[in-house]
């Protein structure tokens, strides 16, 4: 899972993105992904696009 990560904010890098927006779940099976995304930079936001606030869902996002 790092790898596939690392090749997507490499390739957002490359592509000249500003920002990395992501949805994942709130649930406790969900806590070694948010960690994951953790280590690389992301930080927890506010629902983006049309999301809208969800007790099963968690908002991350990562400046390029």
């Amino acid at each position: 899972s790092s790898r596939v990560l690392e090749h997507i904010i490499q390739e957002a890098e490359r592509r000249v993105y500003l920002r990395l927006n992501l949805e994942t779940g709130a649930m406790p099976e969900f806590a070694p992904a948010r960690a994951l995304y953790s280590r690389y930079g992301f930080e927890y936001c506010d629902p983006f696009a049309d999301y809208i606030e969800d007790p099963n869902s968690v908002f991350m996002t990562k400046k390029l």
